[in-house]
């Protein structure tokens, strides 16, 4: 095995050859001379350029490899920096989104607020057209007064004097009146009243009584009895045309009835109460010669309005 000398032209090749840094690159090269296996002899000026790895490898595929490494490192799924970009990515592409849903239901939606203001106007009109049906409904039910009779236990006249002492005579009666009430309301009762039911002659107030309240059911009726009374009460001169004997009427006097039928239903609650009202006026006569608590008919009367 023959050992070749460098020549000078070969040490000079491998000195230009020396590792040399162009961009972050470099490239070593080595030049060895080329045998003829036949002869033996030595060609000369016959090199080949082959490029020698340095002794960390090649520093050009080093370097691709390195960069390579750090860009898929840097974006590997299962490290740590790719999820938190990608966790970024999303919040960032999530908030944009929103932001420009918000945007556009902005510029074309409805706020809430109107919806609710919107849902409570529905339901006040509503209410209020239901309300106003069932009173529409309900107005027309009115109750029915019917009068019966009226039977007088006392009518007496007395000479007497007043609270201040002016003599006159005196008046003290007592009788019963008999009316039928019926309530024509097909879903709602009534709570019934009166005013004061008045007896006089002329203008002269001579008995009173009240009706005791009461609740009629719907389609319901009843017959209400009221007793009216007045213990001497002074006549002033009143009844000078009256005929009396031992102080009792002989001759027939008329006599007036007047009062007023209340009543209140509670159709919804206290939203919806219709209030209906009779007014009752009767002309009646009372007659000496009938006996005592018998009931005289006021059936024609009598006017209710």
């Amino acid at each position: 095995m023959s050992t070749h000398t460098k020549t000078d032209s070969e040490v000079t090749s491998l000195t230009a050859s020396s590792p040399t840094r162009s961009h972050g690159r470099p490239v070593y090269y080595v030049q060895s001379p080329s045998r003829d296996s036949h002869d033996g002899e030595k060609t000369t000026n016959s090199f080949h350029s082959t490029p020698v790895l340095s002794p960390n490898g090649s520093p050009g595929r080093q370097s691709r490899n390195s960069s390579s490494t750090r860009y898929s490192g840097s974006f590997r799924p299962g490290s740590r920096k790719d999820r938190q970009h990608q966790r970024k990515g999303e919040k960032g592409f999530d908030a944009i989104e929103e932001e420009g849903l918000s945007d556009e239901s902005g510029r074309t939606g409805i706020p809430r607020r109107c919806y609710f203001l919107a849902f409570v106007v529905g339901f006040f009109i509503l209410f209020t057209f239901f309300s106003l049906v069932l009173w529409g409904v309900a107005r027309p039910q009115k109750p029915v007064i019917t009068m019966r009779s009226i039977a007088f236990d006392q009518f007496v006249v007395n000479a007497g004097a007043d609270a201040t002492g002016v003599a006159t005579e005196m008046v003290t009666l007592n009788a019963t009146v008999k009316f039928n009430f019926r309530n024509r309301g097909t879903f709602f009762g009534v709570h019934v009243s009166s005013t004061m039911l008045d007896l006089a002659y002329t203008e002269l107030t001579l008995a009173t009584g009240t009706i005791k309240k009461f609740y009629q059911s719907r389609k319901g009726h009843r017959l209400v009895s009221v007793n009216v009374h007045g213990v001497g009460v002074p006549l002033y001169g009143g009844g000078v045309n009256w005929s009396s004997e031992n102080g009792k009427l002989t001759a027939p006097v008329p006599l007036n009835l007047n009062f007023t039928i209340k009543a209140k239903a509670y159709v919804l609650g206290k939203l919806v109460k219709p209030k209906f009202y009779k007014k009752v006026s009767c002309a009646i006569v009372y007659k000496p010669a009938k006996a005592v608590n018998t009931p005289v008919s006021l059936k024609n009367s009598c006017s209710v309005e």
